[in-house]
């Protein structure tokens, strides 16, 4: 699993050959410095960049842009070098310098070649910087870590330099100005207007030298997806506080394969209208998938550069005031109050165009949403898609399936699908303890607890109908008997591989059964015996529902349980929780393992998720059946069909 770094955390690094990828919603200059075992950086040929982008072992962009790889190979790194240190600046515009206050968080992550993340870091809590030191590779007795730095300069790369150890700091910061100022003009051609969604390829807008990158992993949201294509989307233009340019796109996400002719500019009216699966993909499913998750991606970001200049407008109308205060002659009279007044006008405009960029992007988003929701096979779609209407035993899993509903508060009407990769990699957790609606009143404890069931039923019928006949089965441990109500649907059908477990025998035999299969799976897994599994076992995928958790369960049953959320994903076995932590506070600290290694979700809306790149409390809504429709039944009846015809 990669690890998150907060800034001076540091992670061991077991391989020499990687990538670092940067990703930021501005373009800006990645480099590299090499220094010795006192951080000094010995001349400017210790220096990757734009101007001069390659060294032993080192190869970086040779241009501003949004998205980076840079190639490392410490296995080639001269001996001399103790400290590989990874920089990103923001280029020099006709306005001046850009600061990193006043975008969103830029981030940093070392790659493995096989695509897989080590260790990645969010530089957040910038304002004045327009360089920094994002990470640094350091040797550790004889074998390299990775340290999240985060040290910025305002006085942007000419500072880092001396900071550094170059005397020549000065110069080498013009050269790359210089050299990045080439690579724009040869790159995009004066004059050349850039639509924000409209798809088009990068060999039209972008130089040879700009890779793309895959998308990275998240917490709100599953994006483990195929590899994208290499290139650089088109760019939409907004505008920060100090008026430069700002680019809400998704930086990885284009046609799934290039047009045989560089693409035509796009209409000076407007961006293209959008169009369902208009994404990297070898499937309409993957390439449907890939683009959901870049909507989630551009809101998020969008989000984020607006959050980030309204701070920066505030925080500029701060400081103006407090310059007023600072002269005793200007707290009160006419001068005050028009510096005043001036200082919040500011403050406003800046805001107002922050706000008008991020409506632009939201309604582009929204236009989208409203040609991507219709066209989503039924394992992405609500359930109030027609195209459940249809719907048919498949037979093959898809890529993923819809867990729910993700919005920000900036933009409530527009709703994003919570795609998670299948098979399911970690247990879920319906939490079915108190928490207030919108309007901040509590709901009925029963009844939240019967929703809670509901919603876990629905999810239920949701990975049933997603998977071929026969090939996933789900079992219930209901202690007390309490959700015979919400478990008709399952019931009634006829899915349940068996009828629910209930009273202290029924939850020990349930539990025993499922934990033999995982030791048997894993065993024959590990002795490469994967054809020797007895006969009579049932190796298809299992999803256990566990109601009103830790009620009927003893010292056993809850290690029982604790394995199976850690192992069974790997055996075919997934958990389903329905619970409220507070009724397991008897335990101590003894369940807070399982917690963590669950996804919490909630049958109400909430706003509990987090996305990777800048941190948003994203809220989730379930996904549930409109009220009075019968289309559950008529799909687990099908499901039920479907598995009868194939014994």
């Amino acid at each position: 699993m990669a690890a998150e770094l907060m800034r001076g955390q540091n992670h061991p690094l077991s391989r020499n050959r990687i990538e670092i990828r940067i990703s930021a919603d501005v373009p800006v200059v990645a480099g590299v410095t090499l220094a010795d075992e006192n951080g000094q950086v010995r001349g400017a040929d210790r220096v990757a960049h734009p101007g001069s982008p390659a060294l032993p072992g080192i190869e970086v962009s040779r241009q501003a842009a949004a998205e980076h790889r840079l190639a490392v190979d410490l296995g080639t790194v001269s001996a001399a070098v103790h400290r590989v240190s990874v920089l990103i600046a923001l280029p020099t515009t006709p306005g001046g310098l850009l600061r990193f206050g006043a975008v969103a968080a830029p981030r940093a992550a070392v790659v493995g070649l096989d695509g897989t993340e080590v260790a990645g870091y969010t530089l957040t809590g910038l304002d004045a910087e327009s360089a920094v030191v994002a990470l640094e590779l350091y040797r550790r007795q004889g074998a390299w870590k990775i340290r999240a730095v985060g040290q910025g300069y305002a006085e942007g790369l000419t500072a880092l330099f001396t900071d550094q150890g170059l005397p020549e700091a000065a110069e080498l910061a013009g050269g790359i100005e210089e050299a990045v100022a080439r690579g724009m003009a040869r790159s995009v051609p004066a004059g050349t207007t850039q639509t924000d969604r409209s798809r088009r390829t990068a060999a039209s807008v972008a130089g040879p030298d700009l890779p793309g990158t895959a998308p990275a992993a998240d917490s709100a949201y599953d994006a483990r997806t195929s590899p994208a294509a290499s290139g650089t989307p088109a760019a939409a233009q907004g505008s920060t506080p100090t008026g430069g340019p700002v680019d809400y796109t998704h930086p990885k996400r284009h046609q799934a394969s290039p047009p045989t002719a560089p693409a035509a500019p796009a209409p000076a009216e407007g961006p293209a209208s959008p169009v369902a699966g208009d994404a990297v993909g070898w499937s309409m499913d993957e390439r449907l998938y890939n683009q959901v998750w870049g909507m989630f991606e551009d809101l998020a970001r969008s989000t984020a550069a607006y959050r980030s200049a309204v701070d920066f407008a505030e925080s500029r109308m701060e400081k103006e005031l407090d310059q007023v205060l600072s002269d005793p002659r200007n707290r009160l009279g006419a001068t005050g109050d028009a510096a005043r007044d001036a200082a919040r006008a500011r403050q406003a405009q800046l805001a107002d165009q922050a706000r008008a960029a991020l409506d632009r992007d939201l309604a582009q988003l929204t236009a989208e949403s409203e040609v991507v929701e219709p066209a989503l096979p039924p394992a992405y779609a609500r359930w109030d898609n027609p195209v459940w209407h249809g719907y048919r035993v498949p037979t093959e899993p898809p890529m993923a399936v819809r867990l729910g509903d993700l919005h920000l508060p900036e933009s409530a009407p527009l709703r994003i699908p919570m795609l998670v990769r299948l098979p399911l990699e970690r247990g879920l957790w319906i939490d079915s303890g108190l928490a207030p609606t919108a309007d901040g009143a509590f709901p009925d404890a029963g009844e939240l607890r019967h929703l809670a069931l509901q919603t876990a039923v629905a999810l239920a019928a949701r990975l049933l109908a997603a998977h071929p006949a026969g090939e996933f089965g789900v079992q219930v441990i209901d202690p007390a008997g309490a959700g015979a109500s919400a478990l008709a649907p399952l019931m009634g059908a006829g899915v349940l591989t068996a009828p629910p477990a209930t009273g202290a025998a029924g939850v020990a035999e349930a539990l025993g059964r499922l934990t033999e299969r995982v030791d048997l799976v894993q065993m024959a897994v590990r002795g490469g015996a994967s054809d020797a599994l007895p006969p009579g076992l049932d190796t298809s995928r299992q999803l256990l529902i566990v109601n009103d958790f830790p009620h009927g369960f003893d010292d056993r049953a809850v290690t029982q349980l604790r394995y199976l959320a850690d192992e069974g994903p790997d055996a075919g076995v997934h958990l389903l929780l329905v619970a409220d932590r507070e009724d397991a506070v008897a335990y101590g600290p003894l369940l807070d393992p399982l917690w963590r290694s669950l996804m919490r979700l909630t049958p109400v809306a909430d706003d509990h998720l987090a996305d990777p790149w800048v941190g948003h409390a994203w809220t989730y809504e379930p996904c549930l059946a409109p009220a009075g429709s019968h289309v559950l039944q008529q799909v687990l009846t099908q499901v039920a069909i479907a598995r009868t015809k194939r014994m």
